[in-house]
């Protein structure tokens, strides 16, 4: 691997290594299976898998085990230990090699292991182009976000024999980040049953990586998918992988977290989508990321800097932390509000002329700004002019882009501009602004936000444009303005006085959902069933 002034040797080789008990619980599913002849561990580390073969007393009904680690060092280690196991092979290379040397001709009935995690960027050339090859030969897409556990999943999946079975340690993205939609896909295509067995506490605490068991099995009869939740390792000496049932998995580039919910909640979401009553957000608005300043510290500033370098004639309201809106109206007041509390409340927006006609102090500025290195960072480096800030223009409204409890959808009141740390929504020609805030807020459309989004580290909630854009929200072009109004200010202040949002979602769900919509209460406790199962989830792993 190419080494990295900034990055450990293990991260460089994304060798994060499973703890024995969990190991164990992935042998011990397959221990007294008769049809698994022979038997890959694609990247053997310090050799815990072949350590809980033989814990379990079943490493000599393999007939072949091939063990494959890149590290020479390691692969010496274990060679060692498995001299006595003349079924067990050590091999010392790179698994993509391996792949490559023998996709052809060797199939095997069991495949375990806990794949490197290692970022696009930390690899060598020669294995960016093996990954892409394994990728683009099933048709999936290979870019700079894939990480090489994705390689040696589609690889791996590709050398089981027609019944054979696969159990990995991968990271829980698989469920629900975007780059690995095309990984989704192809485990739907090429296996009958798959089982992810996650954990609410983190198994790999030192890296906030969390983790879930994946067990892929091939087949004639297609089963689908079922997820199996444990609170931490100790639960694995008790658990019945056979408690849940399966759900059948649609072959589409879907988000699988949507497996969390049962049959009948997927039925229900299933009816929203379908119901004319309902639009996505991205039917009713334009969607974008936030202003990217390319550094937020420089170009987000508080009054006393203003007023330092005399720039009240290029500054713009801005709301820059997702602290500082804290109502679902955004007006002059609050904006006021956050001035008056030193907070970063403007956005610097140098004018397009030429330098020289710029003010002293604003001079001053920029060129305190170069002596501090401010211009260096790659976004500010890019530019023909590194302190203009390129794609300024006034939203309707925010939608924060990470969240706690919920995102909040917030009506621009006061021409302020955001950051990063908020999307800008344009609503499109026809499109009621207020009517378009007051749709948000009821228990349908927050349990979109939990479908819809990640899990973000330490249990935040994620949300990106395009997943923004496909929360449902209902229709209410039928309202009278009078009333939508009413009912934005009574909820403007739950969320002013930092009351439980449900006040809000009970007022919304009953006067709009059921009293103007037809919607049964039923559905509406349903969806916020839906809602807090998903939040309380990703809630208790923060």
């Amino acid at each position: 691997m190419k080494l990295k002034e900034d990055s450990s040797v293990q991260k460089l080789r994304g060798a994060y290594y499973t703890p024995l008990p969990l190991a164990e619980m992935m042998v011990k599913l397959f221990a007294n299976r008769t049809d698994c002849k022979n038997l890959l561990e694609p990247s053997c580390g310090d050799g815990v898998f072949l350590d809980a073969l033989i814990k379990a007393d079943c490493i000599k009904q393999y007939a072949d085990i091939d063990a494959v680690e890149i590290d020479g060092a390691e692969a010496k280690k274990v060679k060692g230990r498995m001299k006595n196991y003349k079924n067990v092979k050590v091999l010392n290379e790179d698994f993509f090699d391996f792949y490559r040397t023998n996709k052809e001709t060797v199939q095997y009935d069991l495949i375990l292991g806990n794949p490197p995690y290692i970022r696009y960027q930390y690899l060598e050339e020669h294995q960016r182009k093996l990954m892409s090859d394994i990728l683009t030969v099933q048709g999936m897409k290979a870019n700079k976000l894939v990480n090489t556990w994705v390689g040696f999943i589609v690889s791996c999946v590709n050398m089981l024999s027609k019944n054979g079975k696969i159990a990995f340690v991968i990271p829980a993205e698989i469920m629900q980040v975007a780059y690995a939609e095309d990984l989704r896909l192809f485990l739907a295509n090429n296996l009958s049953k798959i089982t992810l067995i996650t954990f609410e506490e983190l198994v790999f605490p030192d890296i906030e990586q969390e983790i879930v068991v994946f067990i892929g099995e091939k087949g004639d009869e297609e089963k689908g998918i079922r997820i199996v939740e444990l609170n931490n390792l100790e639960d694995l000496e008790s658990f019945d992988i056979e408690a849940n049932g399966f759900q059948k998995l649609q072959h589409v580039h879907e988000k699988w977290t949507k497996y969390f919910t049962n049959v009948e909640e997927n039925l229900l979401v299933k009816q929203i989508r379908e119901d004319k009553r309902f639009q996505k957000l991205s039917d009713i608005a334009l969607i974008n990321v936030g202003i990217t300043t390319g550094n937020n510290k420089y170009f987000s500033v508080e009054r006393k800097t203003v007023e330092k370098y005399q720039m009240q004639n290029v500054v713009r309201p801005l709301i820059g932390r997702s602290s500082h809106a804290n109502s679902i109206y955004f007006r002059h007041e609050d904006w006021m509000q956050n001035v008056d509390n030193n907070k970063a409340a403007y956005l610097i927006d140098f004018p397009d002329v030429e330098y020289k006609h710029y003010p002293k102090k604003h001079k001053e500025y920029i060129k305190m700004g170069e002596k501090n290195g401010e211009n260096k960072g790659y976004k500010c480096s890019i530019r023909d002019r590194w302190y203009r800030i390129p794609s300024i223009w006034v939203p309707d409204a925010f939608f924060l882009r990470r969240n706690n409890l919920y995102p909040k959808f917030v009506l621009n009141q006061c021409d302020a501009v955001s950051t990063d740390t908020m999307h800008r929504i344009k609503f499109y020609e026809g499109i009621d602004p207020e009517r378009a805030i007051l749709s948000y807020y009821n228990s349908i459309s927050f349990a979109f936000t939990e479908l819809c989004g990640r899990s973000y580290g330490g249990g935040v909630l994620e949300i990106l444009p395009g997943e923004v854009g496909n929360i449902y929200v209902p229709k209410l072009d039928m309202i009278p303005i009078e009333e939508i109004r009413e009912l934005l200010e009574q909820i403007d202040s739950i969320v002013r006085n930092n009351q439980n949002i449900e006040d809000a979602l009970d007022i919304v769900d009953k006067k709009i959902l059921m009293d103007i919509l037809g919607f049964e209460q039923k559905v509406c406790e349903d969806a916020r069933s839906i809602w807090k199962k998903l939040q309380r989830r990703r809630l208790n792993r923060g």
